[in-house]
């Protein structure tokens, strides 16, 4: 008997990069079907959903108002695996300072702050904003997710704003950039990433390859 079909649903609100998750999701996984949807019926009968996002916060939020994803997402961090990625994270906390200022979905606690440039990197540089490129990730909490991740490893990051990490119990991993922020976040079966999994080589592709077996 042939094992059943791990049905994974890729939330499209028109501001993801949602092709190369899907391929890579696809790279990893065993007897995956994807769906790359925005319809909750689909979204509420996967056994997984993947939230992402690229681009400006303020647009990203007046789709996902106008489309009631909150409600959606709501209903799958009670229920079933939810991965984050990148603008996906950052918009399920409370507040973010770009586009003028935003209230986010309120679904974790924490807000999203712009990077200092003035602030200096661990030699004493300058940081350039947006942080691109790759950067160590330092765990802090055990997850599922993290299973034959080594510590420190090196994920690819493209933002200009950050999750704060002081005093949030929900942080799972940090990331040093001028200043320490949340790399990662963990709340009930949600696991949120500020870095691109889909580009993050042999360890991003491990990462996605945990959240297809990651059983709740």
């Amino acid at each position: 008997m042939s094992n059943p079909l791990n049905h994974i649903a890729i939330i499209d609100y028109g501001m993801g990069n949602l092709h190369s998750v899907s391929k890579a999701l696809q790279h990893v996984g065993e007897n995956i079907k994807i769906s790359i949807t925005v319809d909750p019926t689909v979204i509420n009968s996967a056994d997984r959903v993947v939230f992402p996002g690229v681009g400006a916060i303020g647009d990203c939020m007046s789709e996902i108002l106008r489309l009631d994803i909150g409600n959606i997402l709501k209903n799958c961090i009670h229920h079933k695996p939810l991965l984050a990625i990148c603008i996906g994270m950052q918009a399920l906390l409370e507040h973010s300072e770009e586009s003028g200022g935003v209230d986010c979905l309120k679904i974790v606690p924490g807000k999203v702050r712009q990077f200092d440039h003035h602030n200096t990197g661990p030699l004493g540089d300058k940081i350039k904003v947006p942080h691109m490129g790759w950067n160590a990730v330092e765990q802090c909490a055990d997850h599922p997710l993290w299973n034959g991740i080594e510590q420190y490893s090196r994920f690819y990051f493209v933002h200009s704003y950050y999750a704060e990490a002081q005093g949030n119990t929900h942080t799972a991993a940090y990331c040093d950039y001028g200043v320490k922020f949340a790399a990662a976040m963990s709340y009930e079966n949600l696991f949120a990433v500020q870095f691109h999994p889909e580009k993050s080589a042999k360890d991003g592709l491990q990462l996605l390859r945990n959240f297809t077996n990651w059983v709740v």
